[in-house]
């Protein structure tokens, strides 16, 4: 069974920076792809940033265009530790932020569904004020 445990979430400035981390645990053989998603209050949850942990799409990654240039995601796979660093934050950003682990069998268009992934985090806050 995998597990996934947010932290790193907080309050910032606009125009400010903040790092989010998920830490994985269980056996690595079960996902190879994972992902950030996030919920503002009263909007569905959206996909942020994927990015493929193992395999032949290794370090592939994906961003939602509100976020390109801004937030970039890695992967330390020593740790099994994913990152999220968030640049350049403004308010629109605020919303709960959850991890996502899952297997893809090269079905890369799933990669900011919600579907595309099987195990998820609690979430952790994340605020940017104006």
């Amino acid at each position: 069974q995998v597990q996934l445990v947010e932290s790193g979430g907080g309050s910032v400035q606009s125009g400010g920076s903040l790092r989010v981390s998920c830490a994985a645990s269980g056996p690595p053989e079960s996902t190879n792809r994972m992902a950030w998603f996030r919920q503002a209050p009263g909007k569905e949850r959206e996909g942020v940033a994927a990015l493929y942990t193992r395999g032949a799409l290794s370090n592939l990654d994906y961003y939602a265009e509100s976020v390109k240039e801004r937030f970039s995601i890695s992967h330390d796979i020593t740790k099994n530790v994913m990152y999220l660093q968030m640049n350049s934050l403004k308010p629109d950003d605020t919303a709960v932020y959850y991890c996502a682990a899952g297997f893809s069998y090269g079905d890369t268009w799933t990669a900011l569904r919600e579907g595309g992934y099987a195990y998820w985090g609690q979430g952790t806050q994340v605020t940017v004020s104006s």
